[in-house]
């Protein structure tokens, strides 16, 4: 009989109701969620669980591997530090907006809702990486303007205790996926309201905002004869007084990730 996929934390925590009404007797449904994927708890200890979904998500929970605990304990934690922020006053200095109670940030050109509680909703698909550096951007205890400044991302505080891993999660990849789809920096303008820049020497330079004051450059030279391609991205100044590096670096592993699944369907198409 072949193996039934399990469910992640955050998997059965999309699936809740997101209250964190307390009759679990947990502190928030992630943390319930958790305890459900450990084994710990039983989806039917939520009482607003339907029975058709109960029964649709049956036997598909399983221990979680370290990292997803962490993960969703990091985010319970991140939620916890939401609901003590005064989100009208903070909206303004993280170049958010404040409506209904809550907080419109904005990444890609899409809008992303954070409620009281730190709860996430969006007007289109919920992107699982940005959950984290979204949430730790808005209670980040630091924050600055952008200055027009770029660095590389050895240069942010931290950054190169991170250097090796940015380079061959981020950097590499996304340099191969230019290479095998020249047209895909460009479209990345269009698909999300990105700048392309011409005071950089390279064949496309181009600005994302994946959050407000997270701006990144990508800069890519096509391979030429023996040469091969180069692809660096770098980083406002004020991105490292906006967000720890391992968010960073988490925001930008999971860029790649998505321009690589808008690659493969483009090339399906």
């Amino acid at each position: 009989m072949p193996e039934t996929k399990a469910a992640a934390p955050l998997e059965i925590y999309r699936i809740l109701p997101r209250n964190n009404c307390g009759k679990c007797l947990l502190p928030s449904c992630l943390a319930f969620a958790a305890a459900v994927a450990a084994g710990q708890k039983k989806l039917c200890d939520c009482p607003d669980i339907s029975p058709a979904l109960l029964a649709k998500m049956a036997g598909i929970c399983r221990k979680p591997v370290a990292s997803e605990i962490e993960q969703a304990g990091f985010v319970d934690k991140l939620q916890r530090r939401v609901t003590a922020l005064d989100l009208a006053a903070i909206a303004p200095v993280i170049g958010a907006v404040y409506r209904d109670n809550g907080l419109v940030v904005n990444s890609l050109g899409k809008d992303f809702i954070v409620d009281a509680r730190g709860n996430l909703n969006s007007e289109c698909h919920l992107i699982p990486w940005v959950q984290i550096p979204l949430l730790a951007y808005i209670t980040n205890k630091t924050h600055g303007e952008i200055t027009g400044s770029w660095i590389s991302f050895r240069e942010i505080k931290g950054g190169i205790d991170w250097q090796g891993l940015f380079t061959s999660r981020c950097e590499t990849p996304l340099r191969k996926l230019a290479d095998a789809n020249p047209a895909l920096l460009e479209d990345l303008i269009d698909l999300f309201m990105g700048q392309a820049i011409d005071w950089y020497q390279a064949d496309i330079a181009l600005i994302l905002h994946p959050l407000p004051h997270i701006p990144i450059l990508i800069c890519y030279q096509a391979p030429e004869e023996d040469m091969e391609s180069a692809l660096t991205i770098f980083f406002d100044r004020c991105c490292g007084q906006n967000l720890h590096i391992k968010a960073i670096f988490t925001l930008c592993s999971g860029l790649v990730q998505m321009f690589t699944k808008i690659a493969e369907r483009h090339l399906f198409s």
